[in-house]
C-alpha cells in the first residue's frame, strides 16, 4: 500500500555541508523529499527532530526518517544519541547512522569475509588492521559480536588495548590487541581473515608477510587510495584469487556497500521506530536477496 504522505528523509551532518554522496544515494533509494542540514551540533538536534515528529500524525510518522552522516564518526555518534533522546512515547521516527560510511562499509566487509568462510565467522580467527579508525572499530565490533576470535592493531598499543576494553564492554568478547609495528607474521599467524581498515594511502601489510600466512583464506583492503593498505591486492578485486587467498579491494566491495546503503534507506520507511547502527545494518545486508518489507 502506498504511503499516505511523501517519504521525507532528514539528513543531519556534523560537517559544514551535508554530503552530496549521501543525498544522491537517498534519492536513488526512494526518498521523495530530502531536507539537508550541515554543521549540526547535538544541542540543535532536539528542535529539528520535534519538528519532524509533530507535523504528522502517528500513523504517518513512518513516512519521515532521519539519516545521521558527516565525515566524523565521533561527532555523528553524538548526533545519533541526541536524536534518540528527542524521542518519547510513540513520538519517534526511524534513523540510520552511517557517518563516514562506517557502518555500511564495515557491514559489507564482514559479509564478504563471512561468505568466503562458508557462511559463518563464529570461531574464525580474524584480524583487523587499523582497528582504531572509524571503520575498523565497527568491523572489529561486528566480528566480536559474531563470535570470531579477533585480533586488533593500531600504531599505538595503548590505543588498541583501549579498544579491546571497549569491545569487551560492548560485546562480551575479548579481542587481542597488538601494535602495528610488531612482528606481523607472528601476530597474524593462524588468522583466516585479515581486514585492513587503515587511513587512506597508508600501507599496513606487505605481500611478503601475508603470502606466507598458511591459515589465511580471506584478505580485505578497505583503502582505495594508493599506496593501498595491502600490497598485492588491487582496489577492484572482488573475491579475486591471489594464490590460495580470496582478496577484496575497496572498489570491489563498493557495490555491496552501496546495495546495503540503499536498502537501509528503504527500510527506514517501513516503520517509525527503527534505529539502524552497525549490527542492524549488517542484518540489512543479509536480507539483500529478499523483498523490501512493506
Amino acid at each position: 500500500m502506498a504511503d499516505a504522505k511523501p517519504r521525507i528523509l532528514i539528513q543531519l551532518d556534523s560537517s559544514p555541508h551535508a554530503s552530496v554522496f549521501d543525498a544522491v544515494t537517498a534519492i536513488d533509494a526512494g526518498a521523495e523529499r530530502l531536507l539537508q542540514y550541515g554543521g549540526i551540533e547535538p544541542g540543535q538536534v532536539r528542535d529539528l527532530i520535534h519538528g519532524a515528529m509533530f507535523t504528522r500524525g502517528l500513523d504517518d510518522l513512518r513516512s519521515t526518517a532521519v539519516f545521521v552522516g558527516g565525515s566524523s564518526v565521533e561527532a555523528g555518534e553524538q548526533l545519533l544519541e541526541a536524536v534518540k533522546q528527542a524521542f518519547f512515547g510513540p513520538f519517534r521516527v526511524s534513523v540510520l547512522f552511517d557517518a563516514s560510511g562506517a557502518n555500511t562499509t564495515a557491514a559489507a566487509a564482514v559479509l564478504a569475509a563471512e561468505r568466503e568462510c562458508g557462511g559463518s565467522l563464529a570461531g574464525v580467527a580474524a584480524a583487523v588492521l587499523g582497528a582504531t579508525g572509524p571503520v575498523g572499530r565497527r568491523v572489529a565490533r561486528l566480528l566480536c559480536g559474531l563470535g570470531s576470535k579477533v585480533a586488533i592493531s593500531s600504531r599505538q598499543l595503548d590505543r588498541a588495548t583501549a579498544l579491546a576494553d571497549a569491545l569487551h564492554k560492548q560485546t562480551g568478547a575479548r579481542a587481542e590487541p597488538f601494535a602495528s609495528g610488531a612482528d606481523q607474521a607472528q601476530a597474524l599467524a593462524g588468522r583466516a581473515v585479515v581486514i585492513a581498515a587503515g587511513a587512506a594511502g597508508a600501507r599496513l601489510l606487505a605481500h611478503d608477510v601475508w603470502s606466507r600466512l598458511d591459515a589465511l583464506k580471506t584478505l580485505i583492503d578497505l583503502n582505495a587510495v594508493p599506496p593501498l593498505g595491502v600490497e598485492g591486492v588491487e582496489a577492484t578485486d572482488k573475491s579475486k584469487s591471489r594464490g590460495a587467498v580470496k582478496a577484496w579491494g575497496a572498489l570491489g566491495l563498493g557495490g555491496l556497500k552501496m546495495k546495503i546503503h540503499k536498502r537501509a534507506i528503504q527500510e527506514l520507511f517501513t516503520s517509525n521506530d527503527h534505529v539502524f547502527d552497525a549490527e542492524q545494518v549488517l542484518e540489512i545486508g543479509r536480507r539483500l536477496d529478499q523483498p523490501t518489507p512493506s
